[in-house]
């Protein structure tokens, strides 16, 4: 390799790496932000919040690389034809293209790492993000008992304290306990001057050791709730034990996300779709011969073998419907109404069964399509930055970071609306490459221009154009 080489790629990586870190944390606060409700309150220990983070991270690594790749591109150009380096390689007899000849080469090969990452490591990552996250949701907030105020986290309990120690935050004064946990109302009340709240080892359960106190309570039976004499009972001591297993992080078998097709490689994809077009076409093929069914006026009418096997239907059907008495032929209109009306109601449930199914066969595809597009991206947004950073000729993050948010959004709107309009099946699987289609012509266009040399953004060479081919008034006559 030689030290020109050497000097381009050390120029591209470093910029590569900042914007890839940058895009991945504005992701992640992205996510932090939409998930805060869920992770907020729940006691939750920095190894799970970690954990959580680092599988989301992975998550956003085939979204961070396309917007990262293309920065660093026309970052690395934009400083070299700003300092004068890329006119200096030109002056020595190295053309554009031999100058992105080690970016081509690199940015490839993340390409196929792309590509990679997205197929192996994503679908696992995805999994552990959702397995995380759906356990974090569906643990309890940790408890938060406030002075003066009625906790009701502790399912079938209330309780309410009227001032708590301030040094260990575990003696409680002023305690009242409301019990619901048999179902018939607000027939237990605890209440005690004075208690402590402690928590077993494990974790499992809560302890609240209560002094000088009574404890108030009304049977109630009976299908009418009757009630009876209240038992009052004063104590001295009494202990109070809570089931505490729905405020720990709950454990779920990895089976039970790993049917989701975000959790899929290509070939698992394959499979899947191939399976689910199978079972759509079992349900279509059974939906024909149920509406068939129901299409039974022909064998009320048709009572005879001859009748049946008439090829002149219409005639017959007519000769048939003239020998029926009026009874008779009102109960046979009434069932073919009858038939015609549960046939539409058929029709449209199966309409709607169907888009559901096709809906979400097509979010198959999408993510098939989804794996090779946003590792493509990467080369085809390098095709756009790189000549584009040449031709400008500004480095550091002016430039490079307006141009970058440009394109790059320009990339996702197009694939955001592709990717609405498969769902809904406006537009065919393969419209998924429509933002590369658009963009591709576009990076290969600003390569010609960058390797020619070619004004682009000059505003004096526009103008001469403009006033070469303007078609109203005369033109200057040269002198």
């Amino acid at each position: 390799m030689k030290k020109i080489d050497k000097l381009i790629i050390k120029s591209f990586i470093g910029p590569l790496l900042l914007t890839f870190a940058l895009a991945i944390f504005v992701l992640l606060m992205n996510f932090l932000w939409k998930y805060v409700d869920d992770l907020v309150g729940r006691g939750l220990s920095i190894w799970i919040i970690t954990k959580l983070l680092f599988y989301a991270s992975i998550t956003f690594v085939p979204m961070a690389l396309p917007i990262a790749t293309l920065f660093a591109s026309i970052m690395t150009m934009g400083n070299f034809g700003e300092k004068y380096e890329l006119v200096a390689m030109k002056a020595g007899g190295i053309s554009v293209r031999r100058i992105m000849r080690p970016l081509v080469i690199i940015v490839v090969l993340l390409t196929i790492m792309a590509f990679g990452f997205a197929n192996n490591i994503m679908p696992y990552a995805v999994l552990q993000q959702k397995r995380t996250l759906y356990s974090i949701t569906n643990t309890k907030p940790a408890i938060n008992i406030k002075p003066s105020e009625y906790y009701s986290g502790i399912e079938g309990y209330v309780i309410r304290v009227d001032e708590k120690d301030k040094h260990d935050d575990k003696t409680l004064y002023g305690i009242t306990i409301y019990d619901h946990s048999d179902g018939v109302g607000n027939n237990c009340v605890t209440v005690a001057e004075k208690g402590e709240m402690l928590t077993t080892p494990d974790g499992h359960y809560m302890i609240f050791n209560m002094y000088n106190g009574y404890s108030y309570r009304e049977e109630v039976t009976g299908e009418n709730w009757v009630s009876r004499p209240m038992t009052r009972i004063k104590f001295d001591q009494q202990q109070l034990k809570f089931d505490l297993s729905g405020f720990s992080l709950a454990s779920v078998d990895d089976d039970f996300f790993k049917g989701s097709y975000q959790m899929m490689n290509v070939m698992q994809l394959d499979e899947a779709i191939d399976t689910l077009e199978l079972e759509q076409d079992g349900k279509r093929t059974e939906f024909v011969q149920l509406i068939f069914s129901r299409m039974s006026t022909y064998n009320l009418i048709c009572t005879n073998d001859s009748l049946a096997k008439s090829k002149n239907t219409e005639f017959q059907y007519k000769k048939a419907f003239d020998k029926l008495d009026e009874k008779t032929l009102a109960n046979i209109k009434r069932a073919a109404l009858h038939s015609a009306r549960m046939a539409t109601e058929d029709i449209g449930l199966y309409d709607q069964m169907r888009s559901g199914d096709r809906e979400y066969i097509n979010k198959h595809y999408i993510e098939w399509h989804q794996k090779f597009t946003l590792s493509f991206a990467c080369f085809v947004l390098f095709l756009i930055g790189a000549p584009f950073g040449s031709i400008i000729r500004k480095g550091g993050l002016g430039w490079p970071l307006v141009a970058s948010v440009i394109f790059f959004l320009l990339y996702y709107v197009i694939t955001t609306i592709a990717r609405k309009a498969i769902i809904e099946s406006a537009l065919p699987t393969t419209g998924m490459w429509i933002s590369t289609a658009v963009l591709l012509p576009i990076g290969i266009l600003l390569t010609l221009k960058a390797t020619t040399d070619s004004p682009l953004f000059d505003a004096a060479s526009w103008r001469k154009f403009f006033e070469k081919h303007r078609p109203f008034g005369k033109k200057e006559k040269p002198q």
